[in-house]
């Protein structure tokens, strides 16, 4: 019998301190996101700090494919919702605009001058927003805080109009966090505030899928076994619930490669997230 039991929340959340080489990111990402939004600027095919809402940080890019495009991707970035922006990630459009999908990625408010709650009406803004702008089907992916955000989209009380949420193909969450009462044992709650009310309130895990829910629950196999559980956990959960899932565990990735594949529109995860 295996027995197991978290007594260093920190280190269980910690992900560039347990991985070789881990301070290079997220500086790593910063060179090939800004060439890819020049590439595309220069095409003409980017449309880039388009407001949603009324904060400075409401902005998201649109970056367009050759011709029209097939539908929309709206990848939400992570940071555990206190840290980045969108210009960090504008290169993991790349596989879904090669495969003809527009891509939104958007900024939000970050922690602690909102409360995750917040966050999730303003990323429902930023979707409704992008899904004005293309027509077709919508497939929502995000890394890490992100992936709770995308997840949440397609939760009970979903900020997303009923017209926009009908429109979701698939949801891929990389490496999300689904049940935020976890973190609330963390130092980082200093700066999240989350209480018991809103861990219930706003945890993919505790909450239903709505009807017709598509979700892909994807990690790395390298990565902190907490972040292995969480992914099994909303799977687990919303397959009794109804929704269709599918887990994967991609060999060899830790929290911070396990998003490049969306780079390639050949690789195993942009083919999902657009299947």
């Amino acid at each position: 019998m295996f027995e197991r039991h978290i007594t260093d929340w920190d280190n269980a959340y910690t992900n560039g301190a347990n991985i070789a080489g881990g301070d290079r990111w997220p500086a790593a990402w910063v060179e090939p996101a800004q060439s890819f939004r020049q590439a595309l600027s220069a095409a003409g095919r980017a449309r880039l700090d388009i407001a949603y809402g009324d904060k400075p940080r409401n902005r998201f890019d649109l970056f367009l494919p050759e011709g029209a495009p097939k539908g929309l991707v709206v990848f939400v970035h992570g940071g555990y919702w206190m840290a980045l922006d969108k210009s960090f990630w504008s290169h993991l459009a790349k596989g879904s605009v090669d495969s003809g999908y527009a891509v939104a990625m958007p900024s939000y408010t970050l922690c602690p001058e909102v409360r995750i709650g917040d966050i999730v009406r303003e990323v429902g803004a930023a979707v409704g927003k992008a899904a004005g702008l293309v027509e077709g089907p919508i497939m929502l992916t995000g890394h890490s805080a992100g992936g709770h955000l995308v997840s949440r989209m397609v939760a009970a009380s979903s900020p997303l109009a009923p017209e926009v949420q009908s429109r979701i193909r698939h949801v891929v969450s990389l490496s999300g966090v689904h049940d935020l009462r976890s973190l609330m044992n963390t130092g980082m709650n200093k700066t999240l505030h989350i209480d018991e009310a809103e861990a219930l309130a706003e945890s993919p895990a505790l909450l239903r899928p709505v009807a017709g829910a598509r979700i892909t629950c994807w990690v790395g196999g390298g990565e902190r076994a907490e972040f292995l559980r969480q992914n099994d956990l909303l799977a687990n959960i919303w397959t009794g619930l109804g929704a269709a899932t599918v887990t994967v565990v991609e060999p060899d990735r830790h929290h911070f490669s396990v998003i490049d594949g969306l780079v390639d529109k050949d690789h195993a995860l942009t083919r999902t997230l657009l299947g």
